[in-house]
């Protein structure tokens, strides 16, 4: 938590935003997390399967085996 930073909203990270939601058909909210990871060169590390497939992201597919 010592690392946390709050980052405020505001037009560069919309703009942003739109243009990568549009590029990797990404859901906005999803688009919102990697634009502010790219604004402050920050790693998006996720199980999300949007994620899959885009530049810079580190996708770690969820397992499909049961009892994990």
């Amino acid at each position: 938590m010592q690392k946390t930073m709050v980052v405020p909203w505001n037009d560069e990270l919309a703009v942003m935003a739109g243009d990568l939601s549009i590029e990797h058909k990404l859901p906005m909210a999803d688009a919102m997390i990697l634009a502010t990871a790219r604004l402050y060169d920050a790693e998006v590390v996720t199980s999300d399967a949007d994620f899959a497939g885009v530049p810079a992201v580190t996708y770690i597919p969820k397992s499909t085996s049961k009892g994990e």
